[in-house]
């Protein structure tokens, strides 16, 4: 099935793939949770020639992401057990999988290679994989997901051809979300979609960490301010005592998007928003790679909330 928004990214992959001289690369480039992961996996499969309806793994296609932690937790995913991650891929991964690039293909003559999230790369591992991007062997092509491309080297960009996902039209996000959430009241639908910006992967996700209190408990503090702490009380207590990194994420991408609504309206002074703004930017780029203490960050959100309180006044009244 193809996912909504990638009409066009399949009619270039198809058009590159039947060219006769494919690029090596590609960047595929949107918001979190359009689906670039899904067509990476898709794209790399029809690539290298994976019979229909085969299922598992393919050893042609090889995937690098969030690995375990350390040792302990390596073992814990080999028992199938839940596990901790790291926060980025490391040069050891990018090293194993240049290993393998040493020997032919498996079972045919092209191997693919994708990377999710490649911004998510630390900058020695980025370093690294430049070189094969650089030199690719024949018949490698490599499909890096990005998120932010922006924070991919320079380098890496400019030996990549770019794909891009758009992200979906409020009206079938809430097609989407009616159909297949169909638990989900109409105030909490309302409130993923603003809150997605336009990427069905978040609405969902929104919808299933049950976040619509979390919105309205920020919307209050925007709206009230927060004199007496209570309501910072109130939102720490909904975001939770020790949720994990896809919580605290979505929390903080919620607060950007509660937050930017705030701009559409002609505000008297908007410096106060535009400044919360980009200290939860700030503070969202942290969240992959630092440890942020639930409690604190739950407060510092609030805190940020109520200094931008003041700027709900509209324009001439």
């Amino acid at each position: 099935m193809t996912l909504l928004g990638h009409d066009e990214p399949w009619r270039e992959w198809r058009k590159a793939m039947g060219g006769e001289r494919m690029h090596h690369a590609w960047l595929l480039a949107g918001r979190r949770g359009v689906g670039k992961g899904s067509f990476a996996l898709a794209a790399a499969r029809e690539l290298i020639g994976a019979a229909p309806g085969e299922g598992g793994s393919h050893p042609d296609i090889i995937t690098l992401t969030y690995g375990p932690k350390d040792e302990k937790e390596e073992r814990k995913r080999a028992d199938g057990k839940p596990y901790e991650q790291v926060r980025s891929i490391r040069i050891a991964q990018i090293r194993a999988m240049q290993a393998r690039l040493g020997t032919r293909p498996t079972l045919g003559d092209k191997r693919a290679i994708i990377i999710d999230p490649a911004d998510d790369l630390e900058r020695n591992a980025a370093n690294a994989l430049l070189k094969s991007l650089e030199e690719p062997p024949v018949g490698t092509y490599f499909l890096l997901v990005a998120h932010s491309p922006a924070r991919l080297l320079p380098t890496i960009r400019s030996r990549c051809r770019v794909l891009r996902f758009p992200t979906i039209a409020d009206a079938e996000m809430d097609r989407l979300l009616r159909e297949l959430s169909p638990g989900a009241d109409d105030p909490t639908r309302a409130a993923a979609i603003a809150a997605a910006a336009g990427s069905p992967g978040a609405a969902f996700q929104f919808v299933e960490l049950e976040l619509g209190k979390v919105a309205r408990a920020m919307t209050d503090i925007l709206d009230r301010g927060d004199p007496g702490f209570q309501l910072r009380g109130t939102l720490a207590g909904l975001i939770g005592a020790r949720p994990d990194r896809e919580r605290i994420r979505a929390v903080l991408e919620l607060a950007r998007s509660v937050v930017a609504q705030r701009l559409d309206g002609g505000l008297a002074d908007p410096r106060p928003i535009i400044d919360t703004h980009s200290e939860l930017v700030r503070l969202t780029g942290e969240q992959p790679t630092y440890n942020f203490d639930a409690g604190l960050l739950a407060m510092e959100i609030g805190t940020l909330l109520a200094r931008a309180a003041g700027a709900s006044e509209r324009a001439n009244g």
